[in-house]
């Protein structure tokens, strides 16, 4: 077992010469030719397969090489060990070297995914990445391919776990907007949400931001969970934004929009679309906002949640006896946010039954 490989293949051509004169020679050669090529093959820096962060680096920036080769004492392992142990492994800079090759969509995808789960589990090596680095994995956002887009934006909300990178990511905030509005594709969406989710939004945003305002809520209103969860967090988010609020109010919704309050709805999407409430009633009873005499369309958010024919209360006096315990508070602070004007709120004395949005008898 200690023979170097160079002598491994002197003796198996050796073998190939004795072995090429006795009988069934030519499969016993094939063998010998699968045997030689695979240990002989070298990926290249280049390649259409994903890297796997598991493999062995004995130099950190190069290709693994032959034993002999390799430098005495460099230790050798996982990438992730080397991490642990405070080496690296330049799993990510391999990575995004490979991204900037010409590559089919396939390829470009999978060396996202590979950076999305390297970022994630080798942090120093993440930390140490650039501005650049980053910018490059926002030019994948204009891959044609839908693919390649929710790699990258799945690449992008790893990076922006990384304090240094936030603001450079803000940047790009509009083209995840625009993606999420002018693509129905639930994935595509759910990944653009939850890179938004992570960012704090600037205000220069707000513009783009009422210009998606309406496929925001339809996203809101779709039948895929993960969507419509992570569409309400942002909607609840920007809720609390004084100068998008009236926008989030008029925007149209389907006739069956209360139907996200039933009690058939996952508990994940019930206390989600409580909140979203919640903060919208608040925002409704600020005395910024009732400052101003507001006109709503008939099939506005604000009508279906507010106006006098709303069912709403119905729906949240189920949801108080709902089996999960936090869908059941969250309905509490909407009824109490929806009887008790924000500012008076904190005045027990200042919630009269003869105003309350209850109507008598329930």
């Amino acid at each position: 077992m200690g023979k170097t490989i160079p002598r491994c293949l002197e003796q198996l051509d050796i073998c190939k010469s004795i072995v090429g004169l006795a009988t069934g020679a030519g499969a016993i050669y094939l063998l010998y030719k699968a045997i030689r090529a695979s240990i002989k093959c070298q990926p290249p820096l280049c390649s259409n397969s994903p890297i796997c962060i598991a493999r062995e680096f004995p130099v950190p920036g190069e290709r693994a090489l032959p034993h002999k080769d390799a430098l005495e004492g460099e230790p050798k392992g996982l990438a992730i060990e080397r991490e642990r142990h405070g080496r690296d492994s330049g799993e990510i800079r391999r990575l995004l070297n490979s991204l900037e090759c010409k590559q089919d969509e396939y390829a470009k995808s999978m060396v996202l995914h590979s950076i999305t789960r390297c970022v994630y589990l080798l942090e120093a090596e993440a930390s140490a990445c650039t501005t650049d680095d980053i910018g490059l994995v926002a030019e994948m956002l204009g891959d044609n391919d839908s693919s390649v887009k929710i790699q990258a934006l799945n690449a992008l909300k790893a990076f922006s776990g990384i304090r240094k990178f936030r603001l450079k990511i803000q940047e790009h905030s509009i083209k995840v907007l625009e993606l999420i509005s002018t693509i129905w594709d639930t994935e595509l969406h759910v990944a653009g949400l939850r890179l938004l989710n992570n960012l704090p939004l600037p205000d220069y945003v707000h513009p783009q931001l009422r210009r998606v305002m309406p496929a925001l809520l339809e996203i809101m209103q779709s039948d895929y969970i993960l969507a419509q969860v992570q569409a309400l967090r942002l909607l609840s988010y920007l809720a609390q934004k004084n100068d998008l609020l009236y926008d989030i109010f008029n925007c149209q919704v389907h006739a069956n929009f209360l139907n996200l309050f039933q009690t058939s709805q996952p508990g994940s999407l019930l206390f989600e679309v409580l909140v979203f409430a919640e903060r919208l009633s608040e925002g409704r009873n600020a005395s910024h906002y009732g400052a101003v005499k507001w006109h709503y369309n008939e099939q506005s958010l604000h009508e279906a949640l507010f106006g006098d024919e709303s069912r709403l209360a119905d729906r949240l006096l189920s949801l108080v006896i709902h089996p999960e315990e936090e869908v059941q508070i969250q309905a509490c602070k909407v009824i109490v946010s929806l009887q008790c004007p924000q500012d008076l709120a904190s005045r027990p004395s200042a919630c009269h039954p003869s105003h309350s949005y209850f109507k008598s008898g329930q």
